[in-house]
């Protein structure tokens, strides 16, 4: 099947379209922060003015209530004499504690710190970032990541997973594999299947918890470590490498699919899913904007080129390399173990 051209997202044709695309991170910075400040848990279920609600979340009551009266603006709550409620939309996705909470709006938070400091990041050539100061801020911060990619991932899984073919898979390796959603939407698809989902010690307890939430606990197994260091184990049939490359450096990554080998059956297939690059590193325009996610974020990590990411495949020993586009604007390069590699 050809891939559809991807064009680029944003254009700017006149000094209006740039000054808009400029001031855009206003709406942004207002749900962001009432997001933080928990404005719409504060609301739930409620109506009233905003000096209650500040009283309720502890702060100045004349910022509140401006915060709230944009808030309005951007329709995710109602002012009707003087009284504020939510929103149909922020009661359902916006309350803590509700079925389709969305939590990983914290990540997003974290993010706009982080890319605050890309003016420096570019004169430094890399992240400027310290980590954060104590193991609560630290542990907060883990949880709001693998809140998003859970809240993303659950969304494209099973469309993804659709794209692969699962026949025979019955050992899967998810590489850094967080809240385990793709794991267990390839369970799903692949009868019989068992799958181990390596992470950080501090991810796997989190993925324990969402796995069993859905009522696979049974169909997973774990392993905590350093996937750059540590061992991932051996005899696999599939490995998913599912928004991992983006993170490391291009040697990194030739190290890491050489290990993915090694730990795959003969026969057996690595699929790496991400942004993957045009020759210019202009397309997608999302990969493009996501290289400087890196940049601000990480030491090395970087989004990588089709032609870069074959490379490294073909140097640990693999053949038969495929991509197939994703709907989500991400790509699949699956490719598989030629018999000569040592497993």
């Amino acid at each position: 099947m050809p891939r559809k051209r991807v064009s680029a997202e944003i254009q700017i044709a006149t000094p209006a379209d740039l000054t808009n695309l400029v001031n855009a991170f206003r709406p942004s910075r207002i749900i962001l922060t009432a997001f933080e400040l928990g404005v719409f848990t504060a609301l739930s279920g409620k109506r009233g003015p905003s000096s209650v609600a500040a009283k309720v979340l502890r702060v100045d009551p004349r910022g509140l209530d401006r915060l709230m009266n944009a808030l309005c603006v951007l329709g995710l709550l109602k002012k009707r004499g003087g009284a504020f409620s939510n929103s149909p939309f922020a009661e359902r996705f916006l309350v803590k504690g509700k079925p389709e909470f969305m939590g990983g709006l914290a990540h997003s938070a974290n993010l706009w710190n982080s890319w605050t400091t890309l003016t420096r990041a570019i004169a430094h050539g890399g992240t400027v970032l310290k980590k954060p100061r104590s193991a609560a801020s630290g542990r907060a911060r883990v949880r709001g990541f693998i809140a998003a990619m859970h809240q993303r991932a659950s969304l494209q899984a099973a469309e993804t997973v659709h794209l692969l073919d699962l026949s025979g898979v019955k050992r899967i390796l998810d590489v850094g594999g967080g809240s385990g959603a793709y794991a267990m939407a390839m369970v799903r698809a692949a009868s019989g299947a068992r799958a181990t989902v390596f992470d950080r010690p501090d991810v796997i307890p989190l993925t324990r918890a969402y796995v069993k939430r859905e009522g696979l606990a049974k169909s997973f197994d774990y392993l905590a470590g350093d996937f750059h260091a540590d061992d991932i184990g051996r005899g696999y049939d599939l490995i998913l490498l599912s928004a991992i490359i983006h993170m490391n450096s291009a040697a990194e990554n030739e190290r890491l699919f050489r290990k993915c080998a090694r730990a795959l059956n003969a026969g057996g297939r690595l699929v790496v899913q991400d942004y993957i690059m045009n020759d210019r590193r202009t397309l997608p325009a999302t990969g493009a904007f996501f290289a400087l996610n890196m940049l601000v974020g990480t030491r090395a990590g970087d989004t990588y080129t089709a032609r870069e990411v074959r490379g490294w495949l073909e140097g640990a020993g693999f053949s038969r390399i495929r991509r197939i586009d994703t709907p989500f604007g991400s790509a699949l390069m699956i490719a598989s173990k030629r018999p000569a590699v040592a497993a």
